[in-house]
C-alpha cells in the first residue's frame, strides 16, 4: 500500500497521497492509512475520504475553499488546496477503501490526472482483493491443518480420510503459496515463471502455458524465459481469439475447457493442435480462463500432461483459483510495465546524440537498472558552447556533463530532463565558466522550487595549440572523473564541492578546476552505478575502473568497446542502479 501511495503521488505530481482501508461498510471509520507518515492529521481530510467511500464515486476538486464557498454539502470546514480521491472496489462491488491525493495549493486536475488516478485505484483495489483472497486461503490452510491433526488421532478406517485430508492440505498450501508468490510479482516474465513453477511442482503436468489476450483480440503465448520456448510457443506464438484452439475457446467462452485425450483434439479443434500435441508428446490438457476486472477475460492458463490424466473437480478448483491469482498479477504487471516503459522511453529520449568535434573522440553508454521497475535520473550530455569564440584549428569549445538526480522513479526521470535543459540554458546565458553555469542553474532551481537534488560533473573543454584541450570543470558531489595521460599514468580528479540540494547556501560559489589534456589523453566521467555495489568497497571499485580504463587505453581499444568492458566487468548483468559512462579521447587532429 505504501508503494501505491508513493506511485499515486509521483504520477499526479502531488506532495502526498494515502491509501485508506475501511474497517467495514462504507460508513465505517477508516481503519488504517498508508504510508502512516503521509496521513494528514486534518479532520477534513478524513471526512472527504469517508464521503468518497460512502458515495462510491471519484472526487476531484481543484480548489476546496472555492468548492465550499459554492455551497457543496460535502465540503468540510477548514478544507483548502486541491483534493482527488477514488474508491477501491472489492470483488462484489463493495468499497474496500479510498486512494486519496492532496495538494496544499489549488490546482487544475486534468483529464490525464483523472485517468491515472482511476488506473492506479483499479490496480490497488486488485491488490487489496488479492490480500483478502490470501487471508481466505490462509484460513482454509489452517482449517485443513487442524482437520489433519484430528484425523491423525484415528487409526484403521480413518486412514482413508487422513489421505484425503492430506491432499486437501497440500492443495490449500499450494493456493496459499500461489497467493503469496503471485502477490509479490512485478513484471510479466516473473508472473509467467512463477505460474509455471507453482503448477508444475504440485499438479505435475508436463507443460504449463500462459496465453494473454491483447486489445486487438489476438492471443499471445507468454514464454518462460528461464527455460525458453517449446514447440507450441515457437510455431504458434500468436493467433486469433476465434481460432480453433482450446485455449482460444476457454478465453472466448470464459469457461474451463478440458481436453481428455487426443481424439478430442481431432474431433473439435484445428488440425495444427494435433500436430503440436504429438510433437510435445502430450495426451491431455485443461484450459482455464483468466478473469479480468475491466473485461471478462485476460487470456488462458493451460496445463497439459504427457500421459492420460483426468482432472477431477478438486484439481479444476485449484487451477481456477490459481488462474484468479494469476489474472490479478497480470493486470498489475501490465500496468506497472506500461508505466515503466513510458518512463524508460522518456529517459532514453533525453540522452544526447554526441556531437562530432574535430580533435576529440567521444563515446557514451547508458544501461538501465536490471530491475524492470527501476527508472531514475542518470544522464550524460555533450554540446558545443561559446560560438562567438575564434576556433583553434577548426575546433570549438565543448560542454560535457554526467549527472545523477536523486530517486528511482518517474519523478526522478522528469527532474533529470528539467536539470539537463536548465543547465544547457545556463551555459548559453552566462557564457562563463562551468561553475558559473552551475551556480546559475542552482539559483533557478531554488527560485522556481523545482526541488532538484543529486550530483553531477559539468565541464568545458577549450581548444589549445598543438592539438591540446584545456579541461575546466566543477564537481557537485559526484564520483571523481578518471584521467589517463598520454604516458598511460592515471589520475583521479578528486577536486569537488557540495552536492546539489535546493536552498543549500554556497557563500564562495562553485570552484573551477583545470587540467591540460595533451593528445592521447582519455577522460572518463561516470555515475555511481558503475562502481558502487552492495557489499563491495567503493574505493576499490573506483580503483578497478581506473585500472581497466588504463589497460584499454594501452591496448588501443576503441572507446565504445572500452565502455562496454567497464560496464560488463564492474556493474555486471544484475546491477541495481543505472549506469552512465561518457568518455573522450584527445586525438590531436584538427590542429591549425
Amino acid at each position: 500500500m505504501d508503494r501505491f501511495a508513493r506511485l499515486a503521488a509521483s504520477v499526479l505530481a502531488a506532495p502526498k497521497a494515502v491509501v485508506a482501508v475501511l474497517a467495514g461498510p462504507a460508513d465505517a471509520d477508516v481503519l488504517e492509512c498508508w504510508p502512516p507518515e503521509h496521513s494528514p492529521a486534518e479532520p477534513w481530510h478524513a471526512a472527504l475520504r469517508r464521503h468518497v467511500a460512502r458515495t462510491g464515486e471519484l472526487l476531484m476538486v481543484d480548489d476546496l475553499t472555492r468548492w465550499a464557498a459554492d455551497g457543496h454539502a460535502a465540503a468540510p470546514d477548514g478544507a483548502e488546496g486541491a483534493f482527488a480521491a477514488a474508491p477501491l472496489y472489492g470483488a462484489r462491488g463493495e468499497c474496500l477503501g479510498v486512494m486519496a491525493v492532496h495538494d496544499p495549493r489549488p490546482r487544475a486536475w486534468s483529464g490525464h490526472n483523472r485517468q491515472d488516478l482511476e488506473d492506479l485505484a483499479g490496480v490497488c483495489a486488485a491488490e487489496l482483493r488479492l490480500r483478502v483472497s490470501m487471508r481466505g486461503a490462509n484460513e482454509a490452510h489452517h482449517g485443513a491443518q487442524e482437520a489433519l491433526e484430528e484425523a491423525q488421532a484415528f487409526t484403521g478406517a480413518a486412514r482413508a480420510s487422513e489421505r484425503k485430508l492430506r491432499i486437501q492440505l497440500e492443495r490449500s498450501e499450494l493456493l496459499l503459496r500461489a497467493a503469496e508468490l503471485l502477490g509479490n510479482t512485478l513484471g510479466l516474465d516473473q508472473v509467467r515463471t512463477t505460474v509455471s513453477d507453482l503448477v508444475s511442482g504440485d499438479l505435475k503436468p508436463a507443460y504449463v502455458g500462459l496465453v494473454l489476450l491483447g486489445d486487438d483480440d489476438k492471443l499471445r503465448r507468454a514464454v518462460d524465459t528461464t527455460i525458453g520456448p517449446v514447440p507450441l510457443e515457437e510455431q504458434v506464438p500468436l493467433y486469433a481469439l476465434t481460432d480453433g484452439w482450446p485455449t482460444a475457446q476457454a478465453a472466448r467462452d470464459n469457461r474451463v475447457v478440458s481436453v481428455p485425450d487426443r481424439q478430442t483434439l481431432v474431433d473439435h479443434y484445428d488440425p495444427h493442435t494435433v500436430v503440436v500435441f504429438d510433437q510435445m508428446g502430450l495426451h491431455s490438457a485443461v484450459c482455464v480462463p483468466l478473469p479480468g476486472t475491466r473485461r471478462p477475460t485476460l487470456g488462458t492458463l493451460v496445463a497439459a500432461w504427457d500421459e492420460p490424466h483426468e482432472t477431477d473437480i478438486h484439481e479444476r478448483a485449484v487451477l481456477t483459483v490459481i488462474a484468479g491469482y494469476t489474472a490479478l498479477a497480470v493486470e498489475r504487471a501490465l500496468h506497472l510495465d506500461e508505466r515503466t516503459s513510458v518512463a524508460r522511453q522518456l529517459q532514453q529520449a533525453m540522452l544526447t546524440d554526441l556531437p562530432r568535434t574535430p580533435g576529440l573522440e567521444l563515446a557514451a553508454l547508458y544501461r538501465p537498472a536490471a530491475h524492470h521497475d527501476m527508472v531514475g535520473g542518470d544522464w550524460y550530455d555533450a554540446y558545443p558552447i561559446l560560438p562567438h569564440l575564434t576556433a583553434v584549428g577548426g575546433r570549438r569549445p565543448l560542454a560535457v556533463t554526467v549527472g545523477d538526480i536523486t530517486g528511482h522513479d518517474t519523478h526522478a526521470t522528469t527532474l533529470m530532463g528539467q536539470a539537463r535543459s536548465m543547465l544547457r540554458q545556463a551555459d548559453v546565458d552566462c557564457g562563463g565558466s562551468p561553475a558559473d553555469a552551475l551556480v546559475s542553474f542552482e539559483r533557478a532551481n531554488d527560485q522556481l522550487h523545482t526541488r532538484i537534488s543529486g550530483t553531477l560533473v559539468h565541464a568545458h573543454l577549450h581548444p589549445r595549440p598543438h592539438g591540446a584541450w584545456l579541461l575546466r570543470w566543477t564537481n557537485a558531489g559526484h564520483p571523481s572523473p578518471q584521467l589517463v595521460h598520454p604516458n598511460r599514468d592515471t589520475e583521479r580528479l578528486t577536486e569537488h564541492g557540495l552536492l546539489l540540494y535546493p536552498g543549500l547556501a554556497l557563500p564562495e560559489g562553485r570552484r573551477v578546476h583545470e587540467r591540460l589534456l595533451e593528445p592521447g589523453s582519455v577522460l572518463l566521467l561516470y555515475t555511481d552505478g558503475l562502481v558502487e555495489h552492495r557489499g563491495r568497497d567503493l574505493e576499490q571499485g573506483i580503483d578497478r575502473a581506473a585500472a581497466l580504463l588504463a589497460r584499454a587505453v594501452a591496448d588501443h581499444t576503441p572507446l565504445p568497446q572500452a565502455l562496454d568492458l567497464l560496464a560488463d566487468t564492474l556493474a555486471g548483468p544484475d546491477h541495481d542502479d543505472d549506469v552512465v559512462l561518457l568518455a573522450l579521447r584527445v586525438t590531436g587532429q584538427g590542429v591549425g
